[in-house]
């Protein structure tokens, strides 16, 4: 029997509620699969803040150090506390200083979208056809304009310095053909060779790479022809590669196409450790109210699975009870429309659902 020990960090707001469904979840893999799953819970961001006066205490990263993962709900807390001790940085001070601390590099941001759920989708019905389908963005997180040098020479200047080398970026182009290769076998990078030097290293890279992988389709994209194109026919994407900047604003624009950010799980790959969390805040305004939507949370331990202990066919089973509870009807408030002959449900209610699929 395999044995993981999992770090298992909900934070703020809803993380508490919707971890404990994807932990729900993790106990029904164990019954199946050959494996046990040692989670251990500890604080971080506001949470930690009123026993540590520290959002990401030694005792947390201790715990972190001794993890073959993490999963991690959410920090951050009401918009009208954000000059309050326990919230002022809080996000910079944990989620940030995680990915710092485990050396996170490469961020995978997964946008399923449901035929069933097509009328959340902000694209017309005939953009986004009338199948199911999943856009894979890949972001790079170590290097480009956010870790350069900023500074404000004077009141009226202000100076950004961005930078990538060619280690950085071969790691990323091999991670991303890696990933095309096992999905669809396309892959879209994006840059702005036209105008930037470190794109051009960028596309420089990316290209030589794809020698290697004959069997996947290669397309460089310009960031602002890409973001055209995804709103005008998204479907020809599957997997897409960007550096930092764009990455963040690349997948931004894909996190609305299913149509609510509690259907959104990510990775963060660090050196040894990868950190699992959903794309979505800590909602304190849903706090206590089991109304969240677990399933972006679910998605990520789903991702753990895959991505940090090579169990594809547990992931498999998750992946696809999501999609069978998603067909079935069964919906949280987030996705849930009057006169659709569909069934509402509580945050604890879609995890049992999900349980009651794998």
């Amino acid at each position: 029997m395999n044995n993981y020990n999992i770090a298992l960090l909900p934070g703020d707001g809803i993380g508490e509620e919707v971890c404990m469904e994807a932990v729900k979840v993790l106990r029904k893999i164990e019954s199946k699969y050959d494996v046990e799953f040692k989670i251990t819970g500890g604080l971080i961001g506001g949470a930690a803040w009123p026993e540590y006066g520290n959002h990401f205490p030694e005792e947390t990263k201790t715990l972190v150090a001794q993890s073959d993962a993490v999963l991690f709900g959410s920090v951050g807390g009401p918009v009208d506390a954000q000059f309050e001790p326990q919230w002022k940085d809080c996000e910079k001070n944990s989620i940030l200083a995680i990915r710092k601390f485990i050396g996170a590099s490469i961020n995978l941001r997964p946008a399923p979208i449901f035929k069933e759920l097509a009328h959340f989708c902000p694209l017309r019905p005939e953009i986004i056809g009338n199948t199911s389908f999943e856009i894979l963005v890949i972001r790079e997180l170590s290097g480009g304009i956010y870790f350069g040098d900023h500074s404000r020479p004077t009141p009226d200047t202000a100076f950004d310095s961005s930078s990538y080398d060619r280690a950085t970026i071969e790691k990323m182009a091999k991670f991303a053909f890696q990933a095309a290769q096992n999905r669809n076998k396309t892959l879209h990078s994006i840059d702005k060779a036209n105008v930037l030097e470190t794109s051009r290293l960028w596309r420089e890279v990316f290209e030589q790479e794809a020698k290697n992988w004959p069997e996947v389709k290669f397309h460089n994209l310009y960031v602002d022809n890409a973001v055209q194109q995804l709103v005008k026919w998204p479907k020809q994407f599957d997997v897409i590669a960007c550096p930092n900047l764009f990455g963040d604003i690349i997948s931004d624009l894909t996190s609305v196409f299913p149509g609510s950010l509690g259907m959104l799980g990510s990775a963060s790959f660090g050196n040894k450790i990868h950190l699992y969390e959903p794309s979505g805040g800590s909602a304190p305004d849903l706090e206590g109210k089991n109304i969240a939507n677990p399933i972006a949370q679910i998605y990520s331990a789903a991702m753990m699975l895959r991505h940090s202990f090579e169990m594809n066919d547990a992931a498999d089973a998750i992946d696809n009870a999501i999609i069978k509870t998603i067909q079935a009807g069964f919906r949280t408030g987030d996705i849930y429309m009057p006169d659709m002959n569909e069934t509402k449900l509580n945050c604890d209610e879609m995890g049992d659902k999900i349980c009651e699929f794998i």
